[in-house]
């Protein structure tokens, strides 16, 4: 893997390594005291596609995966929307050795947690997501709202699940990155879906995107990495911080000007 933006210098991490890929995306220091720092990671086709056939994985890599577990590694909690759930079978995020000391000293769980943002709770609760986490304490998040159904919400806690309220009517994504934050995560990562994303985003709580350019066309009417809300001011301007490659797939990395 080469960088592109900024020059290579003489002190460049070696970015073929998991500790060279955890310097080139380290999250920034705190700015304030338990303030949250989100950061989205997502790919899209050269056409602006976010999916191929339904899902992410025909449009990823080797690199796009050793990348996407860096910044898993990195997060203290992973954001997630239930349909991407659905469609991409998750489960409990791993630990993983490369970064196991990097994690202990930052105070940090062996594996971030996965936080579920969904306002029906429409969520198969039998899942090893939910029923299989690598530790009581990095049980699976639910972030839901109100409105949600009484015994849904009882079904969730009843599987393992910690229901965090965040919001009324919907889950609140400004709200919701506070709960997390007032749980000990101020790390976090979200991984879509677009529709999710595009409200993160037009809530102004989104402070970075990682976003790779995979080298295919698409076609067809798939949605964008955000395919949803507008910026309500109007297009907001994000300042490119760092531009990786390998294979012909550009890693892109911009943070809020």
């Amino acid at each position: 893997m080469r960088r592109l933006l900024p020059p290579a210098g003489t002190t460049d991490p070696d970015l073929d390594t998991p500790r060279g890929l955890a310097a080139a995306y380290a999250y920034p220091a705190p700015r304030e005291k338990d303030r949250p720092y989100l950061r989205a990671n997502m790919v899209a086709s050269l056409d602006g596609a976010a999916h191929a056939e339904g899902r992410s994985a025909p449009l990823s890599s080797p690199a796009d995966m050793r990348i996407f577990g860096t910044l898993r590694a990195l997060a203290d909690a992973v954001l997630v929307g239930a349909e991407t759930v659905r469609r991409e079978g998750y489960r409990p995020a791993k630990a993983r050795k490369d970064f196991a000391e990097q994690r202990a000293a930052a105070g940090q769980l062996p594996a971030p947690v996965i936080a579920v943002v969904s306002r029906s709770l429409d969520l198969d609760l039998d899942a090893p997501l939910f029923r299989e986490p690598a530790t009581p304490a990095a049980a699976t998040i639910v972030l839901t709202c109100t409105a949600a159904p009484r015994e849904r919400r009882a079904a969730a806690e009843a599987a393992g699940a910690r229901v965090v309220l965040a919001g009324d009517t919907g889950v609140d994504p400004v709200r919701a990155v506070a709960e997390m934050a007032a749980l000990g995560h101020t790390r976090l990562l979200h991984e879509g879906g677009p529709r999710l994303l595009a409200q993160f985003a037009a809530a102004g709580v989104l402070d970075e995107l990682c976003l790779t350019v995979a080298p295919l066309l698409v076609g067809g009417d798939a949605p964008r990495v955000m395919n949803g809300l507008p910026m309500p001011a109007g297009p907001a301007p994000y300042v490119p911080l760092s531009v990786l490659e390998e294979g012909g797939q550009l890693f892109t990395r911009y943070v809020r000007g």
